[in-house]
């Protein structure tokens, strides 16, 4: 799990990452006041504080602020009342309400009013700051969305793609220095990556932007119908051809044509494609005349088409046309400093398609997906969010909330309950097992490769290979 992920969400209790967080309180109670004020200054957390709703108001229009502590009781306008005015002059500012009179009712209100939490006195203080950290944490990493969305938006046409991460600044950068051109491009990735996210961004910045993008599952398409799809037929070319009707290549003229899951394409039908990306010239299913069109082709698949080729289950001259340009798409298990931010992107949409107030992810459920390989990636994470907007009761989303095959991947959790009277160190050279023998796999084996990235010498690998007897397997050549 990276920790530089989480660093946000569930920062430590002192440190750097609280100095500049400013938090204001708006509370009548002087001794409330002095109590919250010591609490989060001890924590690191810069703080102010407004014994009514009016001096809050004006310190907010003065100066900005990472969080705000409201009180639901105030003299003369209640807390829930004050709320909407806040909203309107600070809309992104997470504001957490305190109250000794902790009814459902007055959850609710709160909540819909756009509150992030709700604290009830008198409060545990490691709960408060936990939920202080998260909401600060949260609230940024929406914010990251926003701001990373306007950045691409305004250098590359990549709105709907969400990443910061190494992998996908690399990935965003080579789209946008391919997209200009008319070469054919071949995105490969596992299932759920966003392969027809990556081409319909190549689309979109590329100077075929106005004309047609039209996406195609080559795999979804029986055989004996995919050649009449592409090119399209004349009447009567076979028993339901009762009309003439254009093919993709047709309606994709001057555009772009997104084959997906080109791997699975029978040997007859990628010999006839072939033949259309030499010529850019094809024929009607029964026709006689040669129509010329000028598309772009964009390919997808989740397979090694090398290998594929070297299995003799894909054309190799096909391959070549097809890989003038490869993009390979990360993995999610290989970028998880993108989790906070994707989690935010999906929470955020699903919260608004189903009316919802705002969810978040509790630092609890951050960590078990922290933890989770996502085998189903981007698309597996998207339904996770999915469900939990739709199964949430309250601001939170929880563990429990989390489908059960990502529940159960939480390793940490898995190795407390199955060794409950494990000591500290057994637990940590458990993990350091786990941690060593994962990179080992993903690195194929190569010891000098997976000591490069836990940046050790290799003598020093070596060592906690055979203190830990992690099982070494035989390495796969290329």
């Amino acid at each position: 799990m990276s920790n530089a992920a989480l660093t946000e969400i569930d920062s430590p209790k002192t440190g750097s990452t609280t100095q500049h967080q400013r938090i204001l309180i708006i509370d009548d109670e002087a001794g409330i006041r002095d109590s919250l004020e010591t609490l989060l200054m001890l924590e690191g957390f810069s703080v102010e504080a407004a014994p009514d709703g009016q001096a809050g108001l004006d310190l907010l229009a003065r100066h900005a602020y990472d969080l705000l502590l409201l009180d639901l009781a105030l003299p003369g306008e209640s807390g829930i009342d004050l709320l909407p005015r806040i909203k309107s002059l600070v809309p992104d500012l997470p504001v957490i309400m305190i109250t000794a009179y902790g009814t459902v009712g007055n959850v609710v209100d709160a909540i819909r009013a756009g509150a992030a939490n709700f604290v009830q006195k008198p409060w545990d203080n490691e709960k408060l700051l936990a939920d202080i950290r998260a909401a600060i944490g949260l609230n940024r990493a929406e914010q990251e969305v926003v701001q990373l969305k306007r950045t691409l938006k305004q250098r590359y046409s990549f709105e709907n793609i969400v990443g910061k991460s190494e992998p996908m600044l690399r990935l965003f950068d080579l789209v946008a220095q391919v997209a200009p051109s008319r070469s054919t491009v071949l995105i490969q990735g596992e299932s759920g990556t966003g392969k027809e996210l990556v081409a319909k961004a190549i689309h979109a910045s590329s100077p075929r932007r106005d004309k047609a993008f039209i996406p195609v599952n080559t795999g979804s398409v029986p055989s004996d119908l995919l050649e009449s799809t592409l090119f399209g037929h004349e009447r009567g070319a076979f028993t339901s051809a009762v009309v003439a009707k254009k093919g993709l290549f047709e309606v994709a003229d001057g555009g772009t044509l997104f084959l997906d899951e080109i791997g699975t394409m029978s040997m007859d039908m990628q010999a006839k494609l072939l033949r259309v990306l030499q010529d850019r010239r094809f024929m009607h299913l029964g026709g006689t005349q040669e129509i010329q069109v000028d598309v772009r082709i964009v390919a997808a698949t989740n397979v090694n088409l090398a290998q594929a080729v070297k299995d003799g289950r894909f054309r190799e001259d096909l391959f070549y046309r097809l890989n003038v340009i490869c993009l390979e798409l990360p993995p999610l298990r290989s970028r998880k400093e993108d989790i906070p931010l994707l989690s935010a992107h999906f929470l955020k949409f699903y919260t608004e398609e189903n009316g919802f107030p705002m969810r978040a992810l509790s630092p609890e459920a951050l960590r078990t997906m922290m933890d989770y390989e996502w085998p189903g990636n981007v698309r597996e994470l998207e339904n996770a969010m999915e469900r939990g907007v739709v199964l949430s009761n309250g601001p939170k989303i929880t563990p429990e909330l989390l489908p059960a095959q990502i529940r159960g991947n939480s390793y940490t959790t898995n190795l407390l309950e199955q060794k409950p009277d494990a000591s500290l160190f057994d637990v940590m050279e458990e993990i350091e097992r786990k941690i060593i023998a994962d990179r080992l796999e993903r690195c194929n084996w190569n010891q000098t490769e997976a000591a490069e990235y836990f940046r050790i010498p290799l003598s020093t690998l070596n060592q906690k290979i055979k203190r830990l007897n992690v099982e070494m397997k035989k390495r796969v050549r290329d």
